[in-house]
């Protein structure tokens, strides 16, 4: 059997990476003004920065439609016996709920990662490892179902000014936590994000406690990927030496996210997504 492997664009998958193993990206759209442009196509992260700094509300996202995802299954089961498709977690998005309903009467299966961002990448790139040793499409589906468990996602923010302009949070919190200095931790819990610790004092201080609090345990873990919005080079490559050290290991994932995610987070967010043994 042969099967295609397809996502939305907020798995932050390199391009390199999916262009290697196959897969079908199909990018959410952030709304830009009066334009609509699709994420990692028309529009990369550091254009929403520029747009904003100049004085521009922040870009909302929008969800893959219906039609957008029946156009693609089609396409692809032309030459594929069946699809699996990975979402961001339907509690963020109706990204999923488009999907299943693009899929009716199609050899395709929806997963709903319950996650976001790199926690959803890594679920798919398990999927091509398990298709290219042969798998079947319901033994790969299992396997995604019992690993979404063993994913823990959590970010520390900068900033609140994203969010709050975003709607994600109250004008209040965000003014709040900016004259405090304090930067949320955001963990994932049950598919629903929640703000886990606040850490006060400077932007680089709170990240490396953020990084020691999350790495107590590394051998808690088989992998571990390190993305950010856009941070200082000099620092970023100090945060992943840190990471690196903790899990004692020469190599680590180091991926920069989409527009999507960075919408929604503003510059200078640093997320660990871990997979547990």
């Amino acid at each position: 059997m042969k099967i295609c492997i397809t996502a939305d664009s907020t798995c932050d998958i390199p391009k390199e990476q999916a262009l290697a193993y196959d897969i079908d990206i199909l990018p959410l759209s952030i709304v830009r003004g009066e334009e609509m442009l699709r994420d990692g196509l028309d529009i990369m992260p550091d254009d929403i920065f520029q747009f904003v700094q100049a004085g521009n509300p922040i870009p909302k996202t929008t969800a893959v439609n219906v039609s957008e995802y029946r156009e693609v299954f089609e396409r692809r089961l032309r030459e594929n016996d069946a699809i699996l498709h990975i979402n961001l977690g339907a509690e963020f998005s109706s990204c999923y709920s488009n999907a299943l309903q693009a899929a009716e009467g199609l050899p395709v299966y929806c997963v709903d990662s319950r996650n976001l961002s790199l926690g959803s990448g890594h679920l798919v790139l398990e999927a091509v490892r398990m298709r290219d040793a042969g798998n079947t499409i319901q033994e790969i589906v299992d396997a995604m179902h019992q690993m979404i468990d063993r994913l823990e996602t959590s970010f520390i923010i900068d900033r609140l000014d994203y969010l709050w302009k975003g709607g994600r949070c109250s004008a209040v919190t965000a003014l709040g936590a900016n004259l405090l200095k304090l930067r949320p931790c955001i963990e994932l819990k049950d598919g629903r994000m929640g703000v886990a610790k606040k850490y006060r004092g400077t932007y680089e201080r709170c990240v490396r406690q953020y990084l020691a609090d999350k790495l107590r345990e590394p051998e808690k873990y088989e992998r571990v990927i390190l993305g950010h919005t856009g941070v200082d080079k000099t620092l970023l490559d100090s945060l992943a030496e840190y990471v690196r050290n903790a899990m004692g290991r020469k190599t680590l994932d180091v991926i920069r996210v989409g527009c999507t995610i960075t919408s929604h987070c503003g510059e200078n967010t640093v997320g660990l997504f871990l997979v547990r043994k």
